[in-house]
């Protein structure tokens, strides 16, 4: 579940499985994977969840579109409806790859692109449900989502604040716990239309839910910027191969590229520390070895008296600060110093 102080990333499968369980299974098991930081010998967590989308084809578009000729590189099919079916997983098979994602200790996340899709809800209840970005407006199918009592994730992808907000009296008419993700429907999403700040809009106007980010971006560095900004939750397609056929394949992360990802994160989440100006234990070495204390300017003798013109700065820092200055000019020398050394409390009187 979504914690506090831990980012909770989403490897989104979504179609990138192309039709197979197996597929589906694999890419299951790469976010389960551990995460190493090897210069620090760190063991990071993993990714907390796999995602995967339930279409119910009967209420996916009209006839004439379902029925019109999808000839591209990435099709499985003659026509856009053929192709959609191609890639539906029934309801049982995602129950299978539930099972597996639950057995390699991860999260479920389910997004129902219509009404009939909770008929998969009888198999099996995910962590989360996710309503996807085009159907923030679709009113009926957020009140039969919210009415299971399941959590609930929400994308902005396509929504102004009037659509979120009705989708929320909607939700919020059941339940309250509610994840709202800044998104933006572009695959992939120029960097001028990111808008990252939506974040901390989300965060000041809607302080009562968690705020998080579905990133459509290529690359890592979008997630790992957002989490700086105090997203919760992170989302990113993922596959075993960008090379793979299919229109998301290339915009995902492959092995690699989730691994850096969630590295880079949960770095990220040690990097944010306290809001303080913060001095950690580690630079006690450094300071002491390269700051600069109170040192004579030149040759001292035993009973001189100290002024402000026989003293500068030097390294290292285990001395008298400038702004102890009060404490050092004007006491007489109990022995003799030479020129650039750094005086010590034992040293006057």
């Amino acid at each position: 579940m979504i914690t506090k102080g831990e980012t909770y990333i989403i490897g989104e499968i979504g179609q990138n499985h192309n039709g197979s369980v197996d597929i589906a299974k694999l890419i299951a098991e790469l976010v389960s994977r551990p995460v190493k930081e090897e210069v620090f010998d760190l063991d990071l967590k993993p990714m907390n969840a796999v995602k995967l989308t339930k279409r119910d084809l009967k209420e996916e578009m009209t006839p004439s579109q379902m029925n019109r000729i999808y000839d591209t590189p990435n099709s499985f099919g003659r026509t856009y409806g053929e192709h959609r079916a191609f890639l539906e997983l029934s309801d049982e098979e995602h129950f299978e790859v539930y099972k597996y994602a639950k057995s390699l200790g991860l999260e479920f996340v389910e997004t129902l692109c219509a009404r009939g899709c909770l008929s998969l809800l009888k198999l099996f209840t995910p962590n989360y449900l996710k309503v996807a970005s085009r159907d923030l407006t679709n009113l009926p199918l957020l009140a039969a989502m919210a009415e299971t009592k399941i959590p609930i994730i929400v994308s902005t992808g396509m929504a102004g604040k009037k659509e979120l907000d009705d989708a929320l009296d909607v939700i919020t008419h059941y339940h309250n716990d509610i994840t709202i993700l800044h998104c933006v429907s572009q695959y992939p999403t120029h960097p001028d239309n990111l808008n990252l700040n939506t974040i901390l809009y989300l965060k000041e106007h809607y302080p009562q839910y968690k705020i998080g980010f579905s990133d459509h971006t290529i690359g890592i560095a979008a997630p790992v910027v957002a989490v700086g900004m105090g997203a919760e939750v992170i989302e990113k397609h993922i596959t075993i191969d960008r090379r793979m056929k299919g229109t998301d394949q290339a915009g995902s992360l492959g092995p690699d590229g989730v691994n850096r990802m969630v590295r880079d994160i949960r770095i990220c989440e040690k990097w944010l520390g306290t809001k303080d100006i913060y001095i950690d234990k580690s630079v006690t070495a450094s300071k002491i070895k390269l700051e600069r204390s109170i040192a004579t300017l030149h040759d001292m003798k035993k009973g001189d008296i100290v002024a402000e013109a026989d003293l500068h700065m030097l390294s290292p820092g285990d001395g008298f600060k400038w702004s102890q200055l009060n404490e050092v000019v004007g006491k007489r020398l109990t022995t003799d110093i030479p020129a650039n050394e750094v005086i010590y409390p034992q040293h006057l009187c």
